[in-house]
């Protein structure tokens, strides 16, 4: 039903005010008190899924895009990162919230969605599942090709409202952080909600083999090649994965 409801929202575009935008394999958490950042949000999950965990005591939320690279380890960083807040709270209870991921070949989005079921059930405490669209439930054909529906979402961390949402300011340091994220570099927490204040790196990464070769190619070879679902991604897919390498270089 939560499932139904949140397909059927139109996109709503977020803007920079008071957003923290969260990358791949990224993670950030802050409560209602916090006087900079009232929205936290992610987009361009095609077999990744967006996950939101609230704690509903004293609202705490943590957001993370997961792409599966290491889900065992993510799941208690995510939980960890709740419990540095809830220590004091004594009623309320986890709820999560998991978003993303569609019917791909390659059954990415499914092996995903088992694994990060798996992981909260392996959790001491008890999480509660309210939102699940995940993979078949988060699934359009078109042309016998498979798309994800909703590709981002948005958390009010004043209200808990999710939503769908598109983000046209993915900064600060978007392609610095997306270079982190292409190398490999392992989940991490974002944002410091004591002090207010982003945190990010410092970041040290190997050289991303044959950068040139990968730049001179055409956005059908970058698409196909570098991409766990070429037919589903955005538009900017490739321009961003060009700008990275640039970075990268």
């Amino acid at each position: 039903e939560r499932a139904r409801l949140l397909r059927g929202q139109s996109v709503q575009q977020v803007g920079p005010q008071g957003l923290l935008y969260v990358q791949q394999r990224e993670l950030a958490v802050t409560s209602p008190k916090d006087g900079s950042i009232s929205i936290l949000g992610s987009d361009d999950a095609t077999t990744c899924h967006i996950v939101v965990l609230r704690h509903t005591g004293n609202g705490a939320t943590c957001l993370t895009h997961c792409d599966g690279t290491d889900t065992r380890a993510e799941v208690p960083l995510i939980m960890s990162s709740i419990k540095s807040f809830s220590d004091h709270a004594q009623c309320g209870r986890l709820e999560v919230h998991l978003v993303g991921g569609f019917s791909d070949d390659r059954q990415l989005s499914q092996k995903l969605t088992h694994q990060l079921l798996s992981e909260f059930d392996r959790q001491e405490e008890d999480v509660h599942l309210v939102t699940l669209c995940v993979t078949e439930l988060n699934d359009r054909e078109e042309n016998e090709n498979h798309f994800p529906i909703i590709y981002g979402i948005a958390v009010n961390i004043k209200t808990a409202e999710i939503y769908r949402a598109s983000f046209p300011d993915r900064g600060p340091e978007e392609v610095l952080r997306a270079a982190r994220a292409l190398t490999g570099g392992p989940m991490i927490s974002i944002y410091d909600a004591e002090t207010e204040q982003l945190r990010l790196g410092p970041y040290s990464w190997v050289p991303f083999p044959h950068a040139d070769f990968w730049l001179q190619q055409d956005d059908k070879q970058i698409l196909e090649n570098l991409s766990t679902s070429p037919l589903a991604e955005p538009p900017h897919f490739v321009a961003h994965i060009r700008s990275t390498l640039m970075f990268l270089k």
